[in-house]
């Protein structure tokens, strides 16, 4: 009679660990064919935020006959604060247009930002001073690197 008893008791978990595991799948497959349906743009414009300030910079990146170039990777390492102690590194990628932009960005830095622009083989760069131009606008042309 126990057996039975002990027997009925796994059963109703095991169903109930089943049914909660079932119900989970189908949730989350519900959630991840909603984040597909919102796939980015590619006409809208990238945008990162660091946070850490009110300047901004946008960039058109484009190859060296000046077609824009998509998804070209723009990053830049920042150091910022007292002694320089805090460092934030930041990325973003270009949309059909060639078109990104970085907002956040400290008013002052000890040595300025230096932007690298890269896709497939070819690279480019872009300075800026943030406490002369807060707001920067950038055309970088990218070019085969150089072994």
């Amino acid at each position: 009679m126990q057996i039975t008893t002990v027997s009925r008791r796994i059963t109703r978990r095991t169903t109930l660990c089943l049914i909660t595991l079932a119900a989970l799948t189908i949730f989350s497959m519900r959630r991840l064919q909603g984040q597909s349906a919102t796939a980015a743009d590619p006409k809208s414009v990238p945008v990162i935020d660091g946070g850490i300030g009110p300047c901004s910079a946008d960039f058109t990146v484009t190859d060296g006959t000046g077609t824009p170039v998509y998804a070209a990777d723009i990053r830049v390492h920042i150091a910022y604060g007292f002694l320089s102690a805090h460092k934030l590194d930041l990325e973003v990628g270009t949309n059909a247009a060639g078109k990104a932009r970085f907002t956040g960005l400290p008013a002052k830095t000890k040595q300025g930002l230096f932007f690298q622009a890269a896709e497939g083989g070819r690279e480019g760069s872009a300075f800026d001073d943030p406490a002369k131009t807060c707001k920067a606008e950038f055309s970088v042309a990218l070019e085969k690197k150089s072994q």
